[in-house]
């Protein structure tokens, strides 16, 4: 870049060249006309001078050094004339359309036409003679020529630079997708992870605090079966989980998603890891047979469940814990009711990831989850968890 009160190097190259060569010519005696006002051979060499210093304001100033520019090439033809300075004139023409605004690329290019056309309509109405049609052509030469080499240098450096802002737009749009895939990928794995393992951990943490606690054998060795039997559980889902990421390509075996007919075998193991807590587990499906559901939509369900169960072996009290599947219409209805309250025994800490793996699943199906506690029969309170999942497969969100 350069500063607007210090010539560009290129600038400078040009003034001092062109300066030198107009020298040179003077020198020699070559002009470019005879018998003017001013006929002193030194009086040509002020309108090369002051064209030479216009040429270190032509990226700088453009419009400004063209102005002047036209004023000493009108000046310089009362002199003997120098051909560098002509040149030196169309140069500033090209640099002025192509680094002034943009209005005045438009506005040179039209003026110096119309000027073309009207001196040789003017010369040619003077002289009346067809030999003034050459003074029209030198004065496009000199003015519509460079003007319209500059609009086409411009226009193409335009073309370059919106080619180039498009190329960096799109690889920042790729950029963007390439990260919201990412998150979405580690927000989808850290929700199989916490519902594949967190039933298992929260069995193992109320059973073995159990064991610490309780001085008995029998419930020592309860505890220890159940606390076996779900670490062989939990272990077995992550190796699986593992050995899908490391292979996770084209040659990964798919891995059957859980789907609402394995319900009943997670029910009943909900009942048998919770029965020391006082839960009974049961499951109550008023759906008609109508076949298959959305594989999303059965994952989703299943999950909620599993985490619903989950939550009840952590959190709630002694007492029944309902799931009842319906539909509506193309909806699906899941509902898990537990007991709201304290209770005695060990109890298993919570961080909450559960509730929002639950909403980011039915989020992505564009169905609709409440969860929180509400009035129960005989006075008591229960945790309702609602979940309805369109089962159409245009709401399944991939």
């Amino acid at each position: 870049m350069f500063s607007p009160t210090r010539p560009h190097r290129d600038d400078a190259v040009i003034a001092a060249s062109g300066l030198l060569g107009g020298l040179f010519l003077w020198l020699l005696g070559l002009h470019t006309q005879a018998g003017r006002t001013f006929d002193a051979p030194w009086v040509s060499l002020l309108p090369l001078m002051v064209m030479a210093s216009l040429e270190l304001m032509r990226r700088s100033a453009p419009q400004t050094a063209l102005v002047i520019g036209t004023l000493t090439l009108v000046a310089d033809q009362f002199t003997r004339g120098n051909l560098v300075t002509v040149l030196m004139f169309t140069d500033l023409v090209y640099a002025a359309v192509l680094y002034g605004p943009p209005a005045a690329a438009r506005r040179i290019p039209v003026t110096s036409f119309l000027i073309t056309v009207g001196v040789t309509i003017g010369f040619l109405a003077w002289f009346r003679t067809a030999e003034v049609l050459l003074i029209g052509i030198v004065t496009g030469l000199v003015s519509f020529g460079p003007a319209i080499t500059g609009v086409c240098v411009r226009n193409h450096r335009d073309a370059a630079e919106t080619a180039r802002l498009r190329a960096d737009q799109t690889a920042l749009l790729a950029e963007m997708d390439r990260t919201q895939a990412v998150v979405a990928e580690r927000s989808r794995m850290a929700r199989e992870l916490h519902d594949l393992v967190a039933n298992h951990l929260s069995a193992i943490a109320i059973h073995s605090t159990a064991a610490l606690s309780i001085d008995d054998p029998e419930t020592s060795r309860g505890a220890l079966g159940v606390i076996r039997e779900n670490s062989v559980a939990g272990l077995a889902e992550m190796r699986r989980l593992i050995g899908l990421l490391r292979r996770g390509g084209a040659d990964a075996e798919p891995s059957a998603a859980p789907t609402l007919q394995g319900l009943d075998a997670l029910i009943e193991q909900a009942r048998t890891t919770a029965a020391s807590s006082g839960l009974t587990c049961t499951l109550h499906d008023t759906r008609e047979e109508s076949g298959a559901l959305p594989a999303p939509v059965e994952l989703a369900a299943y999950r909620i469940v599993q985490e619903s169960l989950t939550n009840a072996l952590k959190h709630a009290a002694p007492g029944p814990v309902t799931v009842r599947l319906a539909t509506s219409g193309q909806v699906l209805s899941v509902e898990v009711t537990s007991v709201f309250g304290d209770r005695p025994g060990p109890r298993a800490p919570g961080s909450g990831a559960g509730l929002v793996g639950m909403r980011e699943r039915v989020a992505l199906l564009d169905g609709h989850i409440e969860a929180g506690p509400e009035p129960g029969p005989d006075g008591t309170k229960i945790w309702r968890v609602r979940a309805e999942l369109p089962v159409e497969e245009r709401a399944v969100k991939e």
